[in-house]
């Protein structure tokens, strides 16, 4: 599912003649593996950073967020990203894969990023499931909801 949304979010790029870039923290990598994974990838991804820790977020992406599952860490990731690699559009994910809790946001609380040319904001999710399952609904719906915004044009 997650590779369809990314290869339609690609050709959405291509029409509108922009480039996306992602940070991560809870997905791992996952989500600039499905944007890398289109073929031609390349006309629209430029990169992202995966931060895990939450030393990166502030040393890389500039978060002030004094806690990382939250909508202003997450919107602040994407803005972070965004002016690091000069994109139009950039998403980003934070959050709680398990097992355990983290600062008392129960496993499956997530938020995603969206920074562009609209502003930011930031969108939370409530998922179920395994670790595994968490980041893959994590990713397709970061990537549905960019493909969103670009279609809205």
């Amino acid at each position: 599912m997650s590779s369809e949304v990314a290869a339609a979010l690609h050709l959405a790029l291509v029409q509108a003649g922009a480039t996306v870039g992602c940070a991560e923290s809870l997905t791992g990598g996952e989500l600039a593996a499905l944007l890398s994974g289109t073929p031609g990838a390349s006309a629209t991804f430029v990169g992202g950073v995966v931060s895990y820790a939450t030393e990166v977020k502030r040393h890389v992406l500039g978060v002030t967020a004094e806690r990382v599952v939250t909508a202003e860490c997450a919107e602040q990731m994407a803005s972070g990203v965004r002016t690091l690699t000069g994109v139009d559009w950039a998403l980003s994910t934070t959050g709680v894969a398990g097992p355990d809790e983290q600062e008392g946001q129960r496993v499956g609380t997530v938020y995603v990023g969206l920074a562009g040319p609209r502003g930011v904001k930031a969108v939370r999710l409530r998922l179920d499931g395994d670790r595994a399952a968490i980041r893959r609904s994590t990713c397709t719906a970061a990537l549905e909801l960019l493909l969103a915004e670009v279609s809205d044009g």
